[in-house]
């Protein structure tokens, strides 16, 4: 009876250590897809890029040279990407420093207002909405040195030395391109940073106006140090956004003249499907997936450093 009892115990025990076992692996086990699309649709073609560097291939047939670190030799002494890259930094601290604050007041404005709040937010938000090849196609036409309106209406009000080929100058093109950039992706943020206000309790609100604070001091005092999580997604998605742009500016400018709107994914485009070389196209992309992450990094640091306790 004894050694009956025995074998129930050990029976329990394996039972116990293969349910505490398929319990520790359930989580990896629903976890498997998602690694193993991540694995095949980001990992893979990473690792495939960094390949590609160490070779001079055109992109067709089996004609791949190694060539060691020579792409990335020329990389370095590459003054057109450096400039591409300074451009998407400019584009960066335009985001930030400009695009930001504009959409918080427009989140503020519309979190405060009743009457027309809902068809304001709709109109405001239709930029985002617009394809970036049309957008690009209808700011190409306004900038227009000839027909454009810009130039039209400088021109009807005598400010004859103020029109430009906006695009066509390099003194001129690279700002014409962020403005229309930034003034595609305000309503993202306004729509982020509202949300953000959303959260806010409104009792906190309700409890400060009667204690006599004006609605100055309730913006200032409680509901920016609210936004400090909001803040930080922002910037880090405004830096990561700007530092991998692409379509508008190709719409555009292509990156010109004279690469003065160029920035990294353009030249990258360039280098793989007009000049054909793949090797250093992706010696381009790769260095960009460097830059990017160190940058967003960085930034991310920073914005979590000037946060306060609330």
């Amino acid at each position: 009876m004894s050694t009956a009892i025995t074998r129930t115990a050990a029976d329990r025990q394996r039972q116990r250590k293969k349910w505490l076992l398929a319990r520790k692996a359930a989580p990896f086990v629903f976890m498997a897809p998602a690694v193993l699309f991540l694995a095949v649709y980001l990992l893979y073609p990473l690792v495939s890029s960094f390949r590609l560097s160490f070779v001079n291939w055109n992109g067709l047939g089996n004609t791949a040279q190694f060539v060691g670190l020579d792409n990335w030799v020329r990389l370095m002494h590459d003054g057109v990407f450096w400039h591409s890259a300074w451009n998407n930094i400019l584009l960066a601290l335009f985001s930030i420093v400009v695009q930001l604050p504009i959409a918080l007041v427009l989140a503020v404005v519309l979190d405060e207002a009743s009457k027309g709040s809902r068809i304001l937010k709709i109109l405001y938000f239709i930029p985002l909405l617009m394809s970036s090849v049309a957008l690009g196609v209808l700011f190409k036409n306004i900038y227009d040195p000839n027909f454009g309106p810009i130039n039209s209406i400088l021109d009807a009000m005598g400010l004859y030395g103020w029109a430009h080929d906006w695009l066509g100058d390099p003194r001129y093109a690279l700002g014409s391109v962020i403005a229309v950039v930034l003034w595609q992706n305000i309503p993202f943020y306004m729509v982020l940073f509202l949300a953000g206000l959303a959260s806010f309790p409104r009792e906190i609100t309700e409890a400060a106006r009667l204690d006599g604070a004006t609605q100055t001091t309730i913006f200032w005092r409680l509901k920016l140090p609210h936004l400090q999580g909001t803040f930080r997604t922002a910037v880090l998605l405004a830096t990561i956004g700007s530092m991998r742009y692409f379509d508008l500016i190709y719409v555009m400018t292509e990156g010109g003249p004279e690469n003065a709107s160029q920035v990294m994914a353009s030249y990258m485009y360039k280098q793989v499907f007009a000049s054909f070389e793949l090797g250093y196209g992706t010696t381009v992309a790769a260095a960009m997936f460097i830059i990017i992450t160190v940058i967003a990094a960085a930034a991310f640091r920073l914005s979590k450093r000037f946060e306060t306790e609330v």
